[in-house]
């Protein structure tokens, strides 16, 4: 279970550094944009890191 859990983590973190890139080819709300990549990349950080460690038991 914790690896699909770490796949998961994986992707979304990646994945906000596809959508943090893709805002300086927005043509507007480039800010919201960059700031949903941020809080995508942060979000797949914080899930191993705060999360996970409470099922390790």
């Amino acid at each position: 279970m914790n690896i699909l859990a770490f796949l998961f983590s994986l992707a979304i973190f990646v994945a906000g550094f596809f959508v943090m890139g893709a805002a300086f080819n927005a043509t507007e709300n480039q800010a919201i944009i960059f700031a949903s990549g941020i809080l995508c990349t942060a979000l797949g950080f914080g899930i191993p890191a705060h999360v996970l460690k409470r099922f390790d038991g």
